[in-house]
């Protein structure tokens, strides 16, 4: 499914349409804050168990970012609906702390804010003690 963004690839869930819409839209709005466009999206879904029953619904998403490591996130539940909503909440928090990082690392360095914080009281700091002439 293509977003206006970027293309997610979805695979395993080709026999139901809403939620393969569901998952595209999802996706699409989770990826949207991101500053950089992802390289590859992609949501899979696999069976593990077969007939057996049980929790056997995997859902792994995958989201390659330029010059990056990828994040992969996989999921078990009773149905493939549970086990996509269990992993977007995850890689909704991982995408989080890596915007995070990202802006911190677009803001000033260290020295700054240690002279900011020093001047905000009214008088700097100093760690030096002053001669007396």
């Amino acid at each position: 499914m293509t977003s206006d963004t970027h293309t997610i690839h979805i695979s395993g869930i080709d026999d139901d349409p809403a939620l393969r819409t569901r998952v595209a839209k999802r996706m699409a709005a989770t990826l949207a804050p991101l500053t950089v466009r992802p390289v590859r999206s992609q949501a899979l879904f696999v069976d593990d168990n077969g007939p057996k029953g049980g929790p056997a619904q995997r859902c792994a998403l995958t989201v390659r970012l330029p010059h990056r490591p990828s994040i992969r996130v996989e999921r078990r539940a009773e149905t493939p609906r549970l086990a996509f909503d269990a992993a977007i909440d995850v890689l909704e928090r991982q995408l989080a702390r890596y915007r995070e990082r990202d802006r911190d690392r677009k803001r000033y360095p260290k020295k700054y804010f240690a002279a900011a914080r020093a001047t905000a009281t009214g008088r700097p700091r100093s760690t030096r003690r002053r001669r007396s002439a």
